[in-house]
């Protein structure tokens, strides 16, 4: 139990930081049951490249100072999708066209919405 409620402090530790750096369209998932890698999905959208790296970096300070969890991003602002594991919290940031393109939403809508921002 204690893990589930760790994991999800930290998926609104983020959604917090997203949200403060003015991130679009974020969405807090509850994948537990659904995914076998995860329990939480957030999902957010960056309208430019700074943007993108802003988040990110807001992510990965406000985590480290908060919960001292260390992520390591994968991609790149650049290719409009990063990525953070954090083991039972996944983030994405995405760039619009990225986000339309791979739908996350749609693949996973089994999940359930625990928190949408728009």
């Amino acid at each position: 139990m204690r893990c589930h409620l760790n994991a999800l402090e930290i998926a609104h530790t983020i959604v917090n930081s997203l949200e403060q750096k003015k991130g679009e369209d974020i969405l807090l998932l509850d994948l537990r049951g659904i995914a076998s890698f995860t329990d939480y999905f957030v999902i957010c959208t960056g309208t430019s490249d700074r943007m993108l790296d802003a988040l990110v970096e807001a992510v990965l300070k406000d985590v480290r100072k908060q919960h001292h969890k260390k992520g390591q991003p994968e991609g790149t602002s650049m290719e409009g999708w990063v990525v953070i594991d954090y083991g039972n919290v996944v983030v994405h940031i995405f760039s619009p066209d990225q986000r339309a393109y791979y739908d996350l939403e749609s693949l996973w809508h089994e999940g359930k919405v625990l928190l949408h921002l728009q």
